[in-house]
């Protein structure tokens, strides 16, 4: 682990290793989630009627039967909805419930309210449901012939890419295939709508995403914002999942509780929210490249098209985000990328830990390994040969410049202290001496931008109150999903105060507290969270300490917060006193604080600019092992060096860059999502979509963060984002596959096309593929 210090007040707790502040409730069950509020006398349940046609005319929709049924209180469909029978997050595309076309399996039609889930789940089953089917679209290929599109085609170039391929004295071209990802968090969607006495509303949701769910249950129940109120403690899991879908669920418990006048809760069983929730988006690239003899890239022309589903969702910046990071750690002079967002009659892909910088950066890296095969040379050297530089070669497709460029210096170390160069002689030697079993190593570097795309969600706010004995509640507007966010500022906010963190304590997110929050997505929630925090905080302390050095007659500069005490010159009390004695002469003990992140402007139209604040560096080098029989394979050996800045808390940031490494793994190797062929996703349950488990996770593994790492940008004590990026390092295992396949396939250009033909997730069946022991064609 990294011994990186950060700057603190007076050694404070930031930059400590300390436990996630709810990791005794987590272990021992006594956590709380939004399914565990306990329901009021009278409470009533939810269950949602889905369209088991993937694209269609509603005929009819006859409910007489559901209406009679044991334990039903009332029926609601799209007639019911008194305000926006919609919850797209940016297009008006999204019904609440679909009331004439149907256009995925799992789409809402109906709900049922009833005195228990039991009864509401029986009485579904007595719909009758006709409706006139239709010819439907569902993949990407199909889409693209048809031109399927839900958003309209976007194109970023800079240089002539046509021209410069023409020049290039090598030029490839070839296709790529990368499948989505189901987000799998242990918290299925979940709201419960309380009404108050005045008709107003408290909804405790499972959001990432507060405001979004407030401003949409107040359009679909007609009313203004402050008269819905939304809460969360916190999520169990969320990974981008629960950022614009959530509102969907909200809003028709809110609809029910309106109409009823009683508290309502709607949760979804896992079949259930499977089904009806987004994806990450899957991508097909077709890509041309010219380069030179030592695999420097001179021109690039990309496609990408991603399966967005029936509507926009989040798709339109999640494909923006993929065409930034198309060129990941790699300078591209002349290039062109031209991006297909495809409508298919599938439910609609979202956010997902990444937003898309993970597909894009997935594509160059394939383009890399193409370039390396076709000049039989090291991968590494080919991706250090396009590294961007220090002064030159330094300007992003997109004109940002990358101005905390540390990746070569980064991926040395790695590949240094992991004995890279030695370690594929080694393989070399063994794969010579087995047939059956074959090994391939491969490192891969990543750079992540940093900040939400959309400028004005760049932006936090945070409230903090002094008690007059001494002790803090502390409430910002991001959400706790497991990452760590509460930990971590509250010890930005204990370091303010000088107090150990035990004095913090941290209270629900809640619209009615801290308002017009942004998602906490983008790995942006302590940039912006602790920065709001630390305002608040030092408003707080900037009073004390006038009261203070008026009251002690002390220059306001002698007045100190350390170690839980106040010292004032020579004069040392204990906080709480401090604070008591400020509060007794009418000091305000409480204020808010905000933060906007600073220099980020991007222009939507042009796609240039500077959308991101900083960039967030790691690589990863990753040993694997293929069976050749059977095509399963096994990580055998990791080793991670990633850059965190001056880490706040290099416990939990090691456990972010371990967990984002695996469920990359898990992307890239064994979540596979397939629909038949009427649209029904048939992995819908844990017994038929397989994430990574315990025993995924390589015996040898060396996870470190970057050693004496700074942040040149004026983040939170100078820490840098640890959410996503680490995702992007699973990168290596994909490309340690490809080396193992080419080992098995043979040397040359037989290695070449067995490894080009393995595309994502590499499943066992994958793997077999590409080795051509199977017929793809009943496997896909």
């Amino acid at each position: 682990m990294s011994t990186s210090r950060v700057e603190n007040p007076a050694g404070g707790v930031s930059g400590k290793a300390i436990r996630h502040e709810s990791a005794p409730l987590h272990v021992t069950g006594r956590a709380h989630y939004a399914d565990d509020i306990p329901l009021p006398a009278g409470a009533l349940h939810v269950a949602i009627g889905q369209s088991e046609v993937a694209h269609g005319r509603l005929r009819e929709l006859d409910l007489s039967l559901v209406r009679a049924a044991p334990g039903v209180v009332a029926v609601l469909t799209a007639a019911d909805v008194p305000g926006e029978n919609n919850y797209g997050a940016v297009l008006k595309d999204d019904p609440i419930f679909a009331f004439d076309a149907v256009q995925h399996v799992g789409q809402p039609l109906f709900a049922v309210v009833a005195t228990s889930m039991d009864a509401a789940r029986r009485a579904l089953r007595l719909a009758r449901v006709d409706i006139d089917v239709l010819p439907a679209i569902l993949d990407i290929r199909e889409a693209l012939a048809r031109e399927s599109f839900v958003l309209p085609t976007v194109r970023l170039e800079r240089g002539d890419a046509e021209v410069a391929l023409g020049a290039a004295p090598f030029c490839l071209e070839g296709s790529f295939s990368l499948g989505g990802q189901e987000h799998f968090y242990l918290e299925a969607n979940v709201a419960v709508a309380l009404p108050q006495d005045d008709g107003s509303l408290v909804i405790h949701s499972s959001t990432q995403n507060p405001t979004e769910v407030q401003h949409v249950v107040a359009h679909a129940l007609g009313v203004p914002a402050h008269e819905v109120g939304i809460q969360c403690r916190r999520l169990g899991g969320a990974f981008g999942g629960k950022e614009s879908q959530p509102a969907l669920f909200a809003a028709i418990a809110a609809i029910a509780a309106r109409r009823l006048g009683r508290a309502v809760k709607l949760r979804l069983d896992r079949d259930a929210d499977m089904t009806m929730t987004g994806k990450r988006h899957d991508f097909e690239a077709d890509y041309r490249v010219g380069f030179d003899a030592g695999g420097r890239i001179l021109a690039l022309d990309v496609m990408l098209a991603s399966r967005c589903g029936y509507s926009a969702d989040l798709s339109g910046p999640v494909n923006d985000r993929a065409m930034f990071h198309l060129d990941n750690c790699y300078f591209l002079d002349n290039v062109r990328i031209v991006s297909h967002r495809c409508k298919t009659h599938t439910v609609s892909n979202t956010a997902f830990r990444g937003f898309g910088g993970p597909q894009g950066m997935m594509v160059i890296e394939v383009v890399i390994d193409a370039i390396a095969r076709r000049l039989g040379c090291d991968p590494l050297a080919v991706r250090q040969r396009n590294f961007y530089g220090i002064g030159t070669r330094d300007v992003t497709h997109y004109q940002m410049r990358v101005e905390d460029n540390i990746i070569a210096d980064l991926v040395s170390r790695l590949a240094l202290s992991s004995d890279y160069q030695a370690r594929r002689a080694a393989i070399a030697r063994s794969n010579a001496a087995s047939s059956l079993v074959k090994r391939g190593i491969a490192l891969t570097p990543v750079k992540f931008g940093i900040s939400f795309t959309a400028t004005h969600f760049n932006q936090a706010g945070a409230l903090v109150h002094v008690y007059a004995d001494g002790s803090v509640l502390l409430n910002h507007g991001g959400l706790e999903m497991g990452q760590g966010l509460h930990t971590k500022v509250a010890q930005v906010v204990a370091d303010e105060f000088g107090l150990p963190l035990s004095a913090i304590r941290i209270s629900a997110t809640d619209t009615a507290k801290v308002p017009n929050t942004a998602a906490t997505a983008a790995s942006s929630g302590t940039d912006l969270n602790g920065k709001a925090a630390q305002a608040a905080a030092r408003i707080i302390r900037g009073r004390m300490q006038d009261f203070l050095a008026g009251k002690y007659a002390a220059d306001r500069a002698a007045v100190r917060f350390t170690q839980g005490e106040v010292h004032i010159g020579e004069t040392h009390l204990p906080f709480a006193e401090a604070a008591r004695q400020s509060w007794f002469a009418r000091v305000s003990l409480s204020s808010t604080g905000f933060y906007a992140t600073p220099k980020i402007h991007y222009d939507p139209k042009s796609m240039m600019g500077r959308p991101f604040y900083y960039f967030a560096y790691g690589a990863a080098v990753s040993e694997v092992a293929i069976d050749t029989l059977t095509g399963e394979h096994r990580l055998l050996r990791v080793d991670i060096l990633h850059d965190a800045g001056r880490s706040l808390n290099p416990a939990i940031d090691i456990g972010q860059v371990e967990g984002g490494f695996l469920q990359g793994v898990g992307w890239l190797t064994c979540e596979e999502l397939w629909w038949d062929r009427e649209g029904r996703l048939k992995t819908h349950a844990p017994s038929t979509y397989k994430i990574p488990a315990v025993s995924d996770w390589p015996e040898v593994a060396h996870v470190k963060l970057l050693e004496r790492a700074d942040n040149r940008e004026d983040t939170i004590f100078r820490a840098k984002a640890v959410g996503e990026p680490p995702l992007m390092l699973a990168m290596s295992v994909f490309h340690a596959l490809r080396e193992a396949v080419s080992a098995a396939a043979g040397d040359g250009e037989a290695g070449a096309r067995a490894a080009a033909r393995l595309m994502a997730p590499a499943t066992p069946e994958a793997v077999l593929r590409a080795l051509g022991a199977l017929d793809g064609a009943g496997l896909s």
